[in-house]
């Protein structure tokens, strides 16, 4: 019984989670904190009360912002249509089909009403609704679900509603980067669990973290990074167990050729540490500070070499905003026989670069170009 409970535990919302808010199509990924407001899609709320809930439960906002469960009764429509025309042929969008203004709405609003009641008078005050055909009142109700409905669900992040919460909101940032491309990259990777993966990711860190939730805290990660410190927002947003972080380890891309020759030192300390002149003991303590900060990081880079000087990593996976052909060509000498690779960009010019000098330098089988294409069909049926 003590096992069933700690696999439940794990679906259930916890204090301090990191979850993604959903409503509609819209996605939003918050930390659950004591009392702290969130702002989602013009409302604000607490999440105190989901705390112990279930994963992808609905909750409705009340007054002062609380969270309640939402009831049965509400979850289930009240809005089906029952007669439905045959077509939208006799139909002018007037703007004089609606009888309740904005003051009725609102008046409503003040009354208490529930999203679901207000779309259930705005349909019956529609002298329009019962002539539409089923596919339009479907999509009118949809469309007025979104305005007035206030409700929000709460999901368990993962790599997919993370790409989804990116593409939907900035998709910039992830480089336009699709879910079913992300889930393709993992696939041609070969990403599992007690691998040896390096990562070169400069899309917010949700590659990285897709490939930690794929290897799920078994084996080694390295992330390259250009300069200064490495971005993983996107992977803090995954919300993994601690134990997770003792597989991430970060290396500076710019180390990498001094890897290879041989002459990177990890033993050396910050010359700059010796020119600093403790003339009180607040400088002595920011002194000692920033000492500790080196020296931990010089650790973290030995760790990090150490894993690369082995040259025996199974798996390559780079999608970056820089050009990535010379990137490419430096950190495939870390890779084993035989192991794949993969480069994502949103455009195909430099794909074709990478492929072109694949092919020159040789060394590398079943090379090719991949695009991926996802289109959105809308489909009726007339029975």
């Amino acid at each position: 019984m003590a096992d069933n409970g700690d696999d439940e535990s794990q679906y259930r919302i916890k204090g301090g989670d990191y979850v993604v808010l959903k409503r509609g199509e819209i996605f939003k990924a918050v930390q659950i904190q004591p009392k702290k407001k969130v702002i989602f899609e013009k409302q604000w709320f607490f999440l105190d009360n989901a705390v112990g809930h279930l994963y992808s439960t609905t909750f409705e906002i009340g007054s002062g912002g609380v969270l309640q469960l939402r009831k049965l009764r509400d979850a289930e429509s009240s809005t089906d249509a029952k007669e439905a025309g045959t077509d939208n042929r006799n139909i002018v969008d007037d703007g004089k089909s609606q009888k309740l203004t904005r003051d009725d709405i609102e008046m409503l609003k003040e009354q208490g009403l529930k999203g679901q009641e207000i779309i259930q008078q705005l349909i019956d005050n529609s002298s329009t609704f019962r002539d539409k055909t089923g596919f339009s009142q479907d999509k009118y109700i949809k469309k007025k679900k979104k305005k007035y409905e206030n409700t929000v669900t709460i999901l368990k992040p993962s790599c997919r509603i993370l790409a989804m919460m990116y593409q939907g909101r900035e998709p910039g940032k992830i480089r336009h980067l699709r879910y079913d491309t992300l889930a393709q990259m993992l696939t041609l990777a070969n990403i599992h669990a007690g691998s040896k993966v390096l990562v070169f990711d400069t899309c917010a860190g949700l590659v990285l973290g897709a490939v930690m939730e794929r290897m799920g805290g078994y084996g080694s990660v390295i992330q390259m990074y250009p300069r200064g410190e490495p971005v993983r927002a996107g992977v803090e947003s995954f919300g993994f167990p601690a134990h997770f972080r003792d597989t991430l380890h970060g290396f500076p891309i710019c180390h990498v050729n001094a890897l290879l020759a041989g002459t990177l030192d990890t033993t050396a300390k910050d010359p700059r540490t010796s020119l600093v002149k403790v003339l009180t003991s607040c400088f002595f303590f920011q002194a000692q500070e920033k000492k500790v900060k080196q020296e931990e990081k010089r650790k973290k880079l030995a760790a990090a070499a150490a894993l690369l000087e082995g040259r025996n990593a199974d798996g390559l996976v780079i999608a970056s905003q820089y050009q990535p052909c010379p990137v490419l060509m430096g950190l495939l000498k870390f890779l084993s026989p035989s192991r794949p690779f993969v480069v994502y960009s949103q455009h195909k010019e430099p794909l074709i670069e990478c492929y072109t000098k694949l092919k020159e330098h040789g060394g590398t089988v079943g090379v090719r170009l991949t695009d991926t294409w996802l289109r959105h069909y809308q489909v009726g049926f007339k029975l």
